[in-house]
């Protein structure tokens, strides 16, 4: 999942989140899904809701467009937001300051972006509801560590954060309220390159390299994908390996890596920052990592995913959770040439048990590492398909 997004007319004034008087740190507990970082919180005294930490996004937004009733917004005024994709700007709203409630934490003046109509379908890509994205925000006045194996974050001023011992000081720069650091990136050429990341904690991918088909071309293994959805549409390219990207001391081998269609000069408007691409969730959950933006710093220290091999989808199926209780398996997209094609299984196929398992039983999360298990293994799938069950014999492969 890759989610651009570029505002205007929002309000520059200083929005944040700061610890409780009396607190030194509190520690929260999040869910990791389909590579997304979610956590509750309440605003405006309602929910509990569920949102996306996504350091990508420089306003908290509000994607679910029921919720305007049910905060009781008392005025709102309306914008145009330009994403990243295949259609056209739109309108959304821009809130007043809301009162959101985080465990041991205060907001301060903290407005949102609400969408008029859903664009997303975040709730269908993660499995549960899903009601925004908070960004900027929640980083700009803390520091945040978060801890990947047991999926908690614990916040604190910046003064009395406890680093990690052995760990490696990444300097970053905030720049229009996003988080960015230099990497060196080994091209499957031979090509070393020095490039300057987007580190966003709302792209599922490993990493993604902009402008680089133009300049270099694909590597000799590629497939083309859907990398994700902006705010106006799907993004298309192609996904593919790097031989390395260096991150501070550490080398990491063999990443796969997203390959954006090379953007127009009309897209590139929209980036308020020169920028070579992102390092998303993919790699950075193979660290314990500190976020500490007043600092200009970030902190890794690798945890135990640290040496597992970077495996995408074998079966050439995109899919997403469909029903009110989230429990209907439904194939989006079907990529050309892959087992899934070779098999029959077309958009909007119904997927209802995997080797005799219903999936009502499984989380997506079980279903995509099956489908990233093993080269050459064998799956008995049943599809709902032309009205009628079928079960066909999936073979996975490894195409990158």
């Amino acid at each position: 999942m890759i989610t651009w997004i570029c505002f205007t007319g929002v309000p520059a004034e200083a929005q944040y989140f700061d610890l409780n008087n009396g607190v030194k740190s509190s520690t929260l507990h999040f869910r990791l899904i389909r590579n997304l970082v979610v956590i509750k919180l309440k605003i405006n005294d309602k929910g509990p809701f569920n949102f996306i930490l996504d350091t990508g996004v420089g306003m908290m937004v509000i994607t679910d467009p029921k919720m305007v009733d049910s905060i009781n917004l008392q005025s709102k005024r309306t914008i145009r937001i330009a994403g990243l994709g295949e259609g056209d700007d739109f309108e959304a709203y821009v809130t007043p300051p809301l009162k959101i409630d985080i465990p041991d934490l205060t907001s301060y003046d903290v407005a949102a972006t609400m969408l008029r109509t859903e664009h997303f379908n975040l709730s269908g890509f993660v499995g549960i509801p899903i009601h925004g994205l908070l960004g900027y925000e929640f980083f700009n006045n803390l520091a945040v560590k978060m801890n990947f194996v047991d999926s908690t974050l614990t916040v604190y001023r910046p003064k009395d954060v406890r680093l990690f011992r052995r760990g490696e000081k990444i300097p970053i720069t905030v720049e229009a309220r996003k988080p960015y650091m230099q990497a060196v990136v080994l091209l499957p050429n031979g090509l070393m390159q020095q490039c300057k990341l987007i580190i966003d904690l709302g792209a599922g991918h490993p990493v993604s390299l902009e402008n680089m088909i133009k300049k270099h071309g694909l590597p000799q293994k590629f497939i083309a994908a859907n990398l994700g959805v902006g705010l106006a549409g799907p993004i298309f390219g192609f996904l593919s390996r790097i031989d390395e990207i260096d991150v501070g001391k550490y080398k990491i081998k063999k990443v796969i890596t997203s390959f954006p269609n090379d953007y127009d000069s009309t897209t590139l408007k929209y980036m308020s920052v020169s920028r070579d691409g992102n390092l998303g969730i993919g790699l950075l959950k193979r660290f314990n990592v500190i976020f500490d933006y007043p600092d200009n710093a970030m902190y890794l220290k690798p945890n135990a995913a640290f040496h597992n091999p970077f495996e995408h989808d074998m079966s050439g199926i995109e899919y997403y959770a469909g029903g009110e209780d989230f429990k209907h398996i439904i194939v989006s997209r079907v990529e050309p040439g892959s087992s899934a094609d070779e098999v029959g299984l077309v958009k909007d196929d119904e997927i209802t048990a995997i080797n005799f398992k219903p999936v009502a039983e499984m989380s997506l999360e079980e279903i995509d590492n099956i489908f990233r298990s093993k080269d050459g293994r064998n799956l008995l799938i049943e599809v709902f398909h032309d009205h009628k069950y079928d079960r066909v014999i999936l073979t996975l492969k490894r195409r990158i």
